[in-house]
């Protein structure tokens, strides 16, 4: 058997201002033919878990395009032409196949096409055919549409968050895609939408009620019959139709068993629709409890400034605080290029004076003015060993400076904006985020998989920025009336389609 890879995989924030256009897609990489193998294999992401199915199985695996980029803005109508036409141009050029592996996320926006993944999943499709069967694994925070199932085979989706499961997913994905192409099993999937948000606060699989929820899609998975079932979470930043959670199930065969299965899922869901709400700490609050902890790191989970939701990494709302406060011994990321700049020419052991973050246009923080020397600078390359959120091995900071304040502060400054799932952000910078007291990371799930383990305490605190978790601060122009908990609605998955 000969299957195809590739994918373009973003998580759109609509209300972000940075358009994902071809210069960011460029300079993030746009992996074709071995580039992918290079980096991917021996990875913990989807496309690692597809190249270690096919090779477990025994199946001709030929990676063709592969591009990404750290969530922002919706991808520009250029961008999206040109990468989805590469893509479907070599699966034309070197078919035919006997299944596609897809690396798609599920919450992905373009300019012209508010279901990008749809729009992708059908034209994929209209390449292959109907009887080529094309998987892919989705993200957790997808907001899965009709159309992209429909033009699926299988979807699988991560039940992780974070979302250290992505390798796991690809293999079952492949090895479902395997069976279909060897007409041992005939996929059924069935999808229900529900009319319901969950906190960005409320989303960690591993605390209820999310951890009840995917114990349950677990167990029916495992029924006579069934393939897969799924729980999603959605992605509220994203002002589409599809916004929301949703519920999957794939049966072998019987299309109306695949609809009773996520049907009994979707009310398990919708029963739990006050406890996936939430609300959490300001920054003062949040600072009351850590500095009543005997020891650290405290982790405070900087909500709306959530990098791998699309916010810029360049709040400053938290540092300000802490400076007002006089807290010390706190370390944290900032992404300003700008201020990199100035310590680069400076030289490690300079003394500086900065002022730093907040220059993003919808930044909730101006710029924080700071003194202090140049301890480290780096080229902000570094490789993530184990598996963290996403899977993700190599992470690129680019140009990196390490600043320590007279305020008692050691700031990471980075020239890109990178996930923060990853402790050796910090250590590849010389930085030990354990001789803290407070660390802060810009993300709500992402990073606990990494800071979970050496945090004396996590903590969610509510920030202002495009990823703030009151999602009544946003102005929603395309999403499903009536939608839980912006208004009271009701739920009959019989009715749903």
């Amino acid at each position: 058997m000969r299957f195809a890879i590739l994918g373009l995989f973003h998580e759109t924030n609509t209300f972000s201002a940075t358009p994902a256009d071809r210069r960011l897609f460029t300079a993030n990489g746009i992996l074709r033919g071995k580039e992918i193998v290079d980096q991917h294999a021996g990875s913990s992401t989807t496309i690692g878990g597809y190249l270690a199915g096919t090779r477990r199985l025994g199946i001709d695996a030929v990676p063709l395009v592969f591009a990404f980029v750290t969530p922002v803005g919706p991808i520009t109508e250029d961008a999206f032409d040109a990468l989805v036409g590469e893509m479907t141009g070599e699966l034309t050029r070197q078919g035919p196949w006997d299944g596609v592996l897809l690396n798609i996320h599920g919450a992905a926006v373009a300019e012209r096409h508010r279901d990008a993944d749809g729009e992708i999943a059908r034209r994929v499709r209209r390449v292959v055919g109907p009887d080529v069967p094309v998987g892919a694994v989705l993200d957790l925070h997808a907001n899965v549409s009709a159309q992209l199932v429909d033009a699926l085979t299988v979807t699988l989706v991560y039940q992780t968050n974070p979302h250290i499961d992505a390798r796991e997913k690809a293999i079952a994905c492949t090895e479902l895609v395997a069976r279909t192409a060897a007409r041992k099993i005939r996929p059924r999937q069935s999808l229900v939408q529900l009319p319901l948000v969950v906190n960005i606060a409320r989303q960690d699989t591993s605390e209820e009620p999310m951890a009840s929820l995917v114990a349950k899609a677990a167990a029916i998975a495992e029924r006579p019959g069934m393939l897969s079932a799924s729980v999603v979470e959605g992605f509220p930043y994203a002002d589409v139709p599809h916004m929301g959670m949703s519920c999957l199930a794939i049966h072998d065969g019987d299309a109306a068993a695949a609809r009773a299965a996520a049907e009994e899922l979707a009310r398990d869901v919708w029963s739990c629709r006050e406890r996936l709400q939430a609300r959490e700490l300001s920054v003062d609050e949040a600072f009351d409890v850590a500095e009543c902890e005997p020891a650290g790191p405290v982790v405070l989970l900087d909500a709306g400034d959530n990098v791998g939701g699309g916010a810029p990494g360049d709040s400053t709302v938290i540092l300000a605080a802490a400076m007002t406060r006089g807290i010390r011994s706190l370390a944290m990321s900032l992404w300003d290029p700008e201020s990199v700049r100035f310590c680069r020419s400076a030289g490690v052991g300079a003394e500086v004076q900065l002022r730093v973050g907040g220059w993003n246009p919808h930044s909730p923080n101006p710029p924080v003015p700071v003194k202090g020397h140049v301890r480290v600078l780096t080229d902000g390359r570094f490789e993530e060993p184990k598996p963290t959120h996403g899977g993700f091995r190599f992470f690129d900071m680019g140009p990196t400076a390490v600043v320590d304040t007279v305020d008692g502060h050691t700031l990471v400054l980075t020239s890109k904006a990178i996930l923060q799932s990853s402790l050796h952000q910090f250590l590849s910078a010389g930085v030990d985020p354990t001789g803290y007291h407070v660390v802060v990371a810009k993300g709500v799930n992402s990073p606990r998989a990494a800071y979970g383990p050496i945090a004396s305490r996590l903590i969610v605190v509510d920030t202002d920025g495009v990823t703030a978790m009151n999602l009544d601060r946003f102005t929603y122009r395309h999403r499903r009336r009536p939608l839980y908990p912006f208004e009271r609605a009701l739920f009959d998955p019989e009715a749903t389609s």
